[in-house]
């Protein structure tokens, strides 16, 4: 708890974020919401790989401390800063393609307009979003999570000052709606990048962790994408297969997708804090491994599933006994009669989401186990193949050709994150993992375990 709470904390801050965003943009219209959450899925294809794969450097940087080699600690961030630069390039040159994307897609041209310009603005501000999570694994891997969690703090309340000024034009700002909410997150996340490097120049231990050499070293950034790519992909080939369901919903109706988007949105409350708690687990994985004592880094494993399921029993009971209450803020600024369709199926969908988070926890948990151990591709592979067969492919057979509604699409999301969560658990459980090491094997100490 010490180590997770405020990474926690950090993922709640995220949420809140996320959260005002959304009722901003609710405010704003229906379509802005829905295109937006929609676009945001999409780019996150491609951002959650870029951010999933800097941010792998976090188990370099703990297991490093564990094998008591510090010295090394500002290769591997300044490696995972330079894959910030590659994916920035990546992401300017894709953004030309958010346009043909969503013209293939096919909703409404009222929708269309608002994914298009959300994602275009996203994706040219690729690179600070990715460095703000290669400068915080310097410090997420040494445990000085509060830092962490002030910086991530800062950077969400400006962002969400930024939301409000940008979207609705305050201050004498231009009224710039969906891409107002975009250029907020691009700019808040530079800030954030900014104050990590002010932090890390003018630390102590900067020099003696090795930040005084710049040099690329190839070895190490390939060995930083061999496993983070695949921890990378794991959560973005899972965005991705949402990202696809929304647009089956999508093709239902305007109503049901603004209401899964407010539904997902809100399942984002319980999801982001338990990625801080897996994030916490991950760093004490590679630690203890690091200093070769896997039941240690077991324990860190099972601790982590109490305390998630803990949170996740609070969660859940505000899901089923208080839905009006959480609908609440999207309503208010809402037009009535247009929101009242959007409140009923939001207010059933949240059933299925207080359900499904109880697997989303020991998913989320012990996926965090496995990558800071080094076992990056189990994660990946089994969240493309369970997608796409228990998800993707049974909701577009149904509710495509064959023309049913929101919640038998509902039906399958359950039963991918049940089956998803099972799988992680026994994955877990068969322990190969404890033999795994993240770092080059000649860091590692000899340590009589004697």
């Amino acid at each position: 708890m010490n180590l997770a709470l405020p990474l926690i904390l950090s993922m709640m801050s995220v949420t809140l974020q996320h959260f005002v965003d959304r009722i901003f943009l609710t405010w704003w219209s229906t379509e802005a919401v829905a295109g937006v959450t929609t676009a945001g899925f999409a780019i996150y294809v491609l951002t959650g790989l870029f951010n999933g794969t800097a941010e792998y450097a976090t188990p370099f940087v703990s297991q490093y401390v564990g094998a008591k080699r510090e010295e090394r600690i500002g290769a591997i961030v300044y490696q995972a800063a330079y894959f910030a630069a590659l994916a920035g390039v990546l992401g300017f040159g894709l953004s030309y393609l958010a346009a043909p994307l969503f013209d293939a897609v096919g909703h409404a041209p009222s929708m269309r307009e608002h994914e298009i310009a959300y994602a275009r603005i996203l994706l040219r501000g690729t690179f600070p979003v990715v460095l703000m999570v290669a400068f915080s694994t310097y410090f997420a891997g040494r445990g000085l999570t509060r830092i962490v969690l002030g910086v991530t703090m800062a950077a969400t309340l400006l962002n969400i000052a930024l939301d409000w000024i940008l979207i609705f034009g305050k201050w004498g700002a231009p009224v710039l709606g969906t891409a107002g909410a975009a250029y907020a997150t691009n700019l808040s996340q530079a800030a954030g990048a900014l104050m990590y490097l002010v932090l890390i120049l003018n630390t102590s231990n900067r020099v003696a962790h090795g930040f005084h050499n710049f040099r690329f070293e190839p070895r190490l950034f390939f060995r930083l994408l061999k496993l983070g790519v695949p921890s990378g992909l794991q959560p973005s080939l899972e965005i991705l297969a949402f990202t696809l369901f929304l647009f089956v919903i999508g093709n239902i109706g305007v109503e049901p997708l603004a209401a899964t988007s407010i539904a997902f949105n809100l399942n984002g409350i319980v999801f982001l804090p338990a990625i801080g708690l897996g994030y916490g687990v991950s760093t004490l994985v590679a630690r203890y491994l690091g200093m070769r004592r896997p039941a240690l880094a077991d324990r860190a494993v099972r601790s982590g599933l109490v305390i998630a399921q803990v949170y996740m029993i609070i969660c859940g009971s505000a899901y089923l006994l208080a839905p009006r209450w959480l609908l609440a803020p999207y309503a208010a600024g809402a037009d009535p009669a247009a929101f009242e369709e959007v409140s009923r199926i939001a207010t059933i969908l949240l059933r299925f989401v207080a359900f499904y988070s109880i697997f989303d926890m020991v998913n989320v948990v012990c996926a965090g186990g496995l990558k800071g151990a080094g076992d990056t591709r189990f994660p990946m592979t089994a969240t493309v193949v369970i997608s796409w067969f228990a998800m993707l492919l049974p909701t577009w057979w149904f509710c495509v050709r064959g023309d049913q509604g929101v919640f038998v699409a509902w039906v399958f999301v359950t039963l991918y994150v049940l089956i998803l969560g099972v799988v992680m658990f026994v994955r877990y459980r068969k322990g190969a993992w404890k033999s795994l090491r993240v770092i080059e094997s000649e860091a590692l100490p000899t340590v009589d375990l004697a």
